[in-house]
């Protein structure tokens, strides 16, 4: 469970961390354009926050803790 340890400390649940990650990065939208799509989603998420998912992910990734998942 080494990925469950990624998320600690953070308010929201991995699942919409992830979700916000994997929008940024599969559409490049704007952080903006994360925080409507969410707020129409009833997740309310600055776009802030969403920056910072975003900017840990890319360090997880560089450090090599975390992995690309291929797609299906």
């Amino acid at each position: 469970m080494a990925n469950t340890r990624l998320y600690r400390g953070f308010r929201y649940p991995r699942e919409i961390i992830s979700h916000v990650v994997w929008l940024y990065f599969r559409f490049s939208l704007s952080f903006r354009d994360i925080e409507e799509l969410m707020a129409s989603r009833g997740v309310i998420v600055t776009y802030e926050t969403i920056r910072g998912f975003v900017a840990l992910a890319e360090r997880l990734r560089r450090s090599g803790r975390l992995q690309r998942v291929p797609l299906q």
